[in-house]
Order: C-alpha cells, then sequence, then structure tokens
C-alpha cells in the first residue's frame, strides 16, 4: 500500500506501517504518529486498565488536532 499523504504530495510510491485510528488513512513512517493508551476493561470491582499500554497508528493531522494547545 502506497502513503496517503505521500501520493497526493506527488512523492514516489512509500511504504505504509500503519491506518490511521482515527480516520483510516493509510500512512508512512513519516507521516504515522505512533502512540501509546491505557486499555481500559469493564472489570467490575477492582483494577480496569492494563499494566501495559497498547499502541496506536495515527496520521500527522489527527494526531495533532488531539493533542492539547
Amino acid at each position: 500500500m502506497k502513503c496517503y499523504d505521500c501520493d497526493v504530495t506527488g512523492i514516489e510510491e512509500t511504504v505504509a506501517i500503519g491506518v490511521c485510528r482515527r480516520c483510516g488513512l493509510v500512512v508512512c513512517a513519516d507521516h504515522g504518529r505512533v502512540t501509546q493508551v491505557l486499555v481500559h476493561r469493564a472489570n467490575g470491582v477492582g483494577k480496569a486498565t492494563s499494566d501495559r499500554p497498547a499502541r496506536r497508528v495515527l496520521c500527522s493531522p489527527c494526531h495533532g488536532a488531539e493533542r492539547p494547545h
């Protein structure tokens, strides 16, 4: 697959690293941001978050939109 942002700007075909979790566009290593998120589970009484964070891929615009200003 090709990175959407690279394809739009006319850069030669680049290998995608993942799909943006928010908007669904395919991104390369230059345009994608891998972030960590806590995993929450409905667990009743007791600890509801995982000890280890999960990874997710975001494109640059979605990553920027989620960051506090």
